[in-house]
């Protein structure tokens, strides 16, 4: 059996919009892949690390823990051996709080990537093949998250151009989740359960070109 790593935010953990509940694994998008890729009998285990608001590198003043690089080797070492690493990261760098632009978040990036890289993974294990997953444009942000997105889709604005710039110059696989699907009309951030479907099995196609 092989096993991918999921490493995202509240936008793979499966936050239902407006709610504080969650999907079920079967519906979030990184569950769908598992069914998908098992159903074409390619044995794979979908580890899912998700944790709502985490950034690339910034640390949330009000949640502990939201950095995404602390601990990352860590989870690396201790999962291994992989098959692959699916970051999908990126919307929380833009939280009201943070002025950063996209190319600062696609730098965030960069800085996993290394360190998925150094981790110190026992003699014979190999280092895991990456693919991003560049998330869906921030839209409007409503209902009680707007006040933490405000400003977001103009700050995200040109996301996925320089989160490829990144993947390509680290040889990383790319996709490009807003080419597929679309933030949800209620919150304007997550992801409504269709969109989780389409996300999940879209993904099917890319990650059995890479595990091949």
């Amino acid at each position: 059996m092989r096993h991918i790593l999921v490493y995202g935010d509240s936008l793979s953990w499966g936050l239902v919009p407006t709610t504080r509940k969650r999907l079920g694994f079967e519906e979030r998008w990184p569950g769908v892949l598992e069914i998908g890729l098992n159903s074409a009998e390619h044995n794979v285990r979908v580890v899912e690390d998700c944790l709502n608001g985490r950034r690339t590198v910034w640390d949330d003043p009000f949640k502990p823990g939201r950095n995404g690089q602390q601990g990352l080797a860590q989870r690396i070492e201790s999962l291994s051996p992989l098959s692959l690493v699916i970051i999908m990261l990126g919307t929380n760098d833009f939280q009201s709080m943070h002025q950063n632009n996209a190319w600062l978040s696609s730098q965030g990036l960069a800085v996993l990537i290394s360190t998925i890289r150094q981790a110190p993974l026992e003699p014979g294990m190999p280092v895991p093949p990456i693919l991003i997953v560049v998330p869906p444009p921030i839209g409007i942000p409503k209902g009680l998250i707007a006040p933490k997105f405000m400003g977001g889709e103009e700050k995200s604005d040109g996301l996925a151009e320089v989160y490829k710039d990144v993947a390509i110059a680290n040889n990383c696989h790319f996709f490009d989740a807003g080419s597929v699907v679309t933030v949800s009309e209620y919150d304007g951030v997550h992801l409504d359960a269709d969109q989780h479907l389409i996300l999940g099995w879209e993904l099917v196609g890319v990650v059995t070109s890479i595990l091949r």
